[in-house]
């Protein structure tokens, strides 16, 4: 499985990959083995499928922004959505009080040539019912 693995890595790093992405999440974001957490018109949110803390919680847009750069104060409805979601999240797996970071990488530190923010959390989150 891990050399598969580091080859979908590979392949999402590459500029074909991220167009694949892009396209993927603009239009066939339904056909993807992801489990989600949140979906609006503008993003989705899921579990990150090979996270790197106890909670890791990926935020994307379903636009194709390369990177946070490409996003325009004009984009309200991801904005607005990226706020509302985070939040929800934050407060669904009790956040507040454990600690948590919103992460957005750019530049060599961006893996992946698709937009995504990084909401992690470095304890095991309890879930508020």
């Amino acid at each position: 499985m891990r050399p598969l693995r580091a080859w979908l890595h590979r392949f999402a790093r590459s500029s074909f990959g991220g167009f694949v992405i892009h396209v993927l999440l603009s239009r066939f974001s339904f056909a993807l083995p992801l489990k989600r957490l949140r979906e609006t018109d503008s993003l989705i949110a899921f579990h990150h499928p090979d996270p790197a803390y106890p909670l890791h919680i990926l935020l994307v847009p379903r636009k194709p922004y390369s990177s946070w750069t490409d996003v325009s104060p004009e984009d309200t409805d991801f904005l607005q959505d990226l706020a509302r979601v985070s939040q929800d999240l934050i407060q669904t797996f009790n956040l507040e009080e454990q600690g948590y970071r919103l992460i957005v990488n750019g530049g060599r530190n961006q893996e992946v040539a698709h937009l995504h923010i990084h909401l992690i959390s470095e304890t095991e989150a309890t879930v508020k019912l």
